[in-house]
C-alpha cells in the first residue's frame, strides 16, 4: 500500500468536506450562483478523484507497477490544477486561472490512462507465465 497516497486522500477528502460546505453556505455571500456552480464542480471533481487515489494507494498490492505511483501523481496534480484553479476562479474572479484548468483536467485524464495501462501490461504478463 501506498501511505503517502491514502494520506493525501484523507486530507483531499476532508478539504472537499470543507469546501463543499463553503460553497453550500459561505459563499453565497460573496459570488454568483454562476460561480458557485463553478465552485461545485471543483468540489465534485476534487470528491471524485479522492477515490482515485485511495484506488491508487491500495492498487500496488495487485498491480506493482510504477504507472500506479505516476496515476497518483497526475491525480494531485489534477486537483490541485483542476479544482484550485476552478476555487480560485470562483472566489476571486481570477480569470488568468482559465488556461489551468484544461492542463487539470488533463491530468486527471492521464491518470485513468496511466491506471488502464497497468491493468493491461499486468494483464499481458498474466497471459505469458
Amino acid at each position: 500500500m501506498r501511505k503517502g497516497f491514502l494520506l493525501l486522500a484523507a486530507l483531499s477528502g476532508f478539504m472537499s468536506v470543507a469546501f463543499g460546505a463553503f460553497g453550500a453556505h459561505g459563499l453565497k455571500q460573496i459570488a454568483t450562483p454562476e460561480m458557485i456552480a463553478i465552485f461545485n464542480l471543483g468540489v465534485e471533481y476534487q470528491f471524485y478523484h479522492t477515490f482515485a487515489l485511495i484506488a491508487v494507494a491500495f492498487a500496488g498490492h495487485w498491480l506493482p507497477s510504477r504507472l500506479i505511483d505516476w496515476a497518483g501523481y497526475l491525480f494531485i496534480g489534477g486537483i490541485v490544477l483542476f479544482s484550485g484553479s476552478l476555487y480560485v476562479y470562483a472566489i476571486l474572479g481570477a480569470k488568468w486561472t482559465a488556461p489551468i484548468t484544461p492542463i487539470g483536467g488533463f491530468c486527471l485524464l492521464l491518470g485513468w490512462l496511466f491506471i488502464a495501462l497497468a491493468v493491461w501490461r499486468n494483464r499481458v504478463v498474466e497471459l505469458n507465465d
